[in-house]
């Protein structure tokens, strides 16, 4: 039986998470005008590189590229747990309050009653460095 989770298979679900997540934070801030604050802001920085770095990686079959979207995205979900907390967490979010022009601490979805968009952004960040970080080891083992 042929293994269907390949390092090619594992970067494209990292690329489609980033993508997803690289859409969604667009459509969030241009249809929905939502403004972003500092932290979302931090939190894209490291997203919408990932995306193209995993695109030209599928595209070139270089699984060594994944070890700089598994960086991005270490730190990328750093700054998404931290703002998660800054909202939902009492004792964080009185932080939030003087972020920017946008409070961190603002909710502007908040479905099922605990899913924000830095949650989003954690959950993507989280498949990102599962996948990418599976991808790395098997090239590390393979050498």
């Amino acid at each position: 039986m042929k293994k269907w989770l390949t390092n090619e298979n594992q970067l494209l679900i990292a690329w489609i998470a980033a993508l997803i997540a690289t859409t969604g934070s667009l459509f969030f801030s241009e249809v929905l005008k939502y403004t972003p604050c500092e932290l979302c802001w931090y939190q894209r920085i490291f997203m919408y590189p990932i995306t193209l770095i995993l695109g030209a990686a599928i595209i070139r079959k270089d699984y060594r590229a994944s070890i700089y979207s598994l960086i991005l995205s270490v730190v990328g979900i750093c700054f998404s747990i931290y703002h998660y907390a800054i909202q939902m967490v009492p004792a964080f979010q009185e932080k939030g309050a003087s972020c920017s022009f946008v409070p961190c601490n603002s909710t502007y979805i908040q479905w099922l009653g605990f899913i924000t968009i830095p949650m989003l952004a954690l959950i993507a960040f989280a498949i990102i460095i599962i996948m990418t970080f599976s991808v790395w080891r098997n090239e590390r083992s393979s050498k």
